[in-house]
C-alpha cells in the first residue's frame, strides 16, 4: 500500500504506524518518495505476525511538493498489515518551543527557601542568595593525552566539563600493542587530572568487536588463548580503574560488528558483560553504537535492531546496570528521526548518553546546536559527551571546538552559549512576608546564602537539586 501527501521545505514531520506481517518476523521500512529526493527511509521496526509493533520515525522535507509513502521489506513473501498512519507536521520554531517545555520540565525543579529566627518564626524581607556550584546534567567532552603537555588545555578544559571520555588511552591497543607489554601510564595520567578537577570518566573501551581494531597479535592466538587474553584484558583494566569511573563502554560496537562473538561463539558480548558487571559492581555498563540515532538508512543498527541486542545481552543473566550509548557521529541531522530514535530506545527503561557526538563541516555549528538541544530536551537523556578534541598541530578531527590558541571557533561558541543557558545564574531576592523565596533552579548543586538585618551573621548551605527531588522543595535555614 502507498499513501500520498503533500510536504513543505522546512517542515518536520513526526511518522507513526502500527505494522504486524502474516508470518514470522521480519524489518518493514517506512519510506517517502520524492521526485526530488527519491527514496527517503524514515524509520523502521521488527514487524512480527500475532502481534502489532508500533514504527516511529521522522524527516525534515528538503523540498515541497507531493510524497508517496510506503512500507517496505526485504522479505517479498510476507504480507505488511498497516494501521493507525500519523504523520504530523511542525515549524521548527514549534519544534523548538516543545524542547525549550521539555527542558524547563525534566532538568528544573521549583525550590522553597525559608528563612526562620532562632524560634522557628519566618523572617520576611531576608537576602537570598542562590549560587550554582556544579551542574547536575553531565555536559562533556572527549580528552587525548595531548592534555597533560598543555597548562592552557587543561585549563580551558576544567572550566568547561564535567564528564569526559578517554579517545584512545584505555584501548587495548593502547595499553597492549605488544602481547605482555602493558601501559597505562597515560590514562593514569589523564585520570589523575580529572579527579583533581572533578570531571568524571567514562571507561572507553574494554574490547572492540571491529577486527580492524583488534591487534594482528591478538587476531593470531588459538581460540583458548584468546579466551584467556580477553579474560586478562578485562581484569587488567577494569580492576586498575575500579571504582574511579562512572561508566564502561565493555564490548564497542557490537551492534554492527562480532569479530569476538565469531571467535568465541554468539554469547561472547553477553559473557563480557556478566563479567564487567562482576568487576565493577556500580559502573554503567554501555552498549556502544554508531547511525542508531545518526540515520534511518543503516539497517544493521536501527533502533530495533539495538533493542535485539541489549535485550539479548540482559536475557543472559542478572545485568542490571546496562545503559544506551549511542556515539552520534553525525552528517547532516535529522532531528526529527533523532527524537523518533530517542523514544523508541527510552522504552528499554535504562539510561541513555550521547557518546561521541560530532558532525561534518557543512553548517556544523547550527547542526551542532539542533543535536544537543534534542539531545538534552528529551527526559530519557542521562548524559552527553562530545568528540571535539584539541590537538596543537590543528584540527585533524572531524569536529573541533576551539583553534590552536584555545580562540573558539563556531562550535565552541555554540558548547559555551548551551553551558551559559542551561545552568541557573547568580540569584539575589529577599523573602516574602512568610519568609519564603520560591526560584526555579536547574538540577545541580548550590550554594544557598541567607542574612537579615535582624543577625550580623549569615547561614550558608548546600543544596542538590535532581530529578529524585520533590516538587516544591522546602529549604529551610535559620538565619
Amino acid at each position: 500500500m502507498s499513501q500520498k501527501v503533500y510536504l513543505q521545505r522546512g517542515m518536520l514531520y513526526t511518522f507513526s504506524a502500527w505494522l504486524q506481517v502474516d508470518q514470522g518476523n521480519t524489518t518493514v521500512t517506512a519510506i517517502f518518495e520524492t521526485a526530488k529526493d527519491g527514496l527517503v527511509p524514515v524509520g523502521a521496526v521488527e514487524a512480527r505476525s500475532g502481534c502489532w509493533s508500533m514504527l516511529k520515525g521522522g524527516l525534515t522535507a528538503k523540498s515541497s511538493g507531493p510524497a508517496e509513502f510506503l512500507f517496505e521489506s526485504k522479505n517479498t513473501s510476507v504480507e505488511i498489515w498497516v494501521d493507525s498512519v500519523s504523520l504530523q507536521p511542525f515549524t521548527e520554531d514549534q519544534w523548538r518551543a516543545h524542547q525549550a517545555e521539555s527542558i524547563n520540565k525534566v532538568r528544573k525543579k521549583t525550590v522553597a527557601i525559608r528563612a526562620v529566627d532562632a524560634n522557628g518564626h519566618a523572617l520576611p524581607g531576608a537576602s537570598v542568595s542562590i549560587q550554582q556550584t556544579r551542574s547536575g546534567f553531565p555536559l562533556g567532552c572527549a580528552l587525548k593525552n595531548t592534555i597533560l603537555q598543555s597548562s592552557e588545555y587543561q585549563s580551558w578544559f576544567a572550566a568547561r566539563f564535567t564528564v569526559t571520555t578517554f579517545t584512545n588511552e584505555m584501548k587495548w591497543y593502547s595499553n597492549e600493542p605488544v602481547e605482555g607489554k602493558e601501559t597505562y601510564a597515560d590514562a593514569d595520567a589523564m585520570l589523575a587530572f580529572s579527579k583533581q578537577h572533578g570531571i568524571a570518566v567514562r571507561g572507553h573501551n574494554v574490547v572492540w568487536d571491529n577486527r580492524q581494531y583488534v591487534q594482528n597479535w591478538v587476531q593470531s592466538l588459538p581460540t583458548q588463548k584468546l579466551r584467556e587474553a580477553v579474560n586478562r584484558k578485562f581484569n587488567s583494566v577494569m580492576t586498575r580503574y575500579r571504582g574511579q569511573v562512572i561508566a564502561w563502554d565493555v564490548v564497542n560496537e557490537n551492534v554492527h560488528f562480532s569479530y569476538f562473538e565469531s571467535k568465541l561463539g554468539e554469547n561472547a558480548s553477553s559473557i563480557f558483560y556478566q563479567q564487567a558487571h562482576q568487576l565493577d559492581p556500580h559502573a554503567l555498563m554501555f552498549l556502544n553504537e554508531f547511525n542508531t540515532l545518526e540515520v534511518p538508512v543503516d539497517g544493521k543498527s536501527t533502533p530495533a535492531k539495538y533493542l535485539q541486542k541489549l535485550q539479548q545481552i540482559q536475557s543472559f543473566g542478572n545485568l542490571s546496570r546496562m545503559a544506551i550509548g549511542l556515539e552520534g557521529h553525525f552528517g547532516t541531522p535529522d532531528i526529527s528521526y533523532m527524537r523518533a530514535a530517542l523514544d523508541t530506545l527510552a522504552g528499554a527503561n535504562v539510561p541513555i548518553w550521547l557518546t561521541e557526538v560530532d558532525v561534518t563541516h557543512s553548517n556544523q555549528s547550527k547542526h551542532l546546536e539542533d543535536i544537543l538541544r534534542e539531545a538534552h530536551s528529551h527526559p530519557a537523556v542521562q548524559g552527553i559527551v562530545i568528540f571535539g578534541v584539541w590537538n596543537p598541530k590543528g584540527c585533524f578531527s572531524r569536529m573541533c571546538l576551539t583553534d590552536v590558541n584555545f580562540k573558539n571557533l563556531p562550535t565552541g561558541d555554540v558548547v559555551d552559549k548551551l553551558l551559559s543557558e542551561w545552568r541557573t545564574h547568580n540569584v539575589a531576592a529577599t523573602t516574602d512576608a512568610d519568609g519564603l523565596h520560591r526560584a526555579e533552579l536547574f538540577h545541580g548543586e548550590y550554594k544557598i546564602t541567607i542574612n537579615h538585618p535582624s543577625s550580623n551573621s549569615s547561614s550558608v548551605r548546600s543544596l542538590t537539586v535532581d530529578s529524585a527531588s520533590q516538587n516544591n522543595n522546602v529549604l529551610t535555614v535559620m538565619v
